[in-house]
């Protein structure tokens, strides 16, 4: 998997106050362009719809560190989701057989390596930003 480098740092910050205030505008900014549901349209899957259903309610599952560490990737995952064409790791959802994962890798402007999964529903096709997270 070849990752795609990005022309953006990740959010600065020291508090997930701070870190969660640049990520709420940032998605306010997506949100805005829509009335329904925000989105952001992919280049690798021929500019199908990614929604953001899962990814709030997935980050606020995890603890207080993991979410502030997750969080700081959010502008740059939102970028490698908008412009890769490179190929992302894909498996089958080890606990529910009806869905995708897609894993593309990112690397931030300081060289930082990531990731940003998308969950892919195999009955409707549609495509859900799931995460973003630094590996380990």
């Amino acid at each position: 998997m070849i990752p795609y480098s990005t022309k953006k740092k990740k959010l600065p910050g020291t508090s997930y106050g701070e870190v969660r205030k640049q990520a709420e505008v940032i998605f306010k900014q997506i949100k805005s362009k829509t009335k329904r549901r925000p989105y952001i349209r992919s280049a690798y899957f021929n500019k199908q719809k990614i929604f953001f259903d899962y990814f709030w309610v997935h980050l606020n599952q995890r603890g207080p560190k993991e979410r502030f560490n997750r969080l700081k990737y959010f502008e740059t995952a939102l970028e490698v989701i908008k412009n890769s064409r490179n190929q992302p790791i894909s498996k089958q959802n080890p606990n529910k057989g009806s869905e995708i994962l897609h894993r593309f890798a990112g690397l931030t402007k300081n060289k930082e390596l990531f990731y940003a999964q998308i969950k892919e529903d195999k009955k409707s096709g549609r495509k859900y930003f799931m995460s973003c997270f630094p590996p380990g």
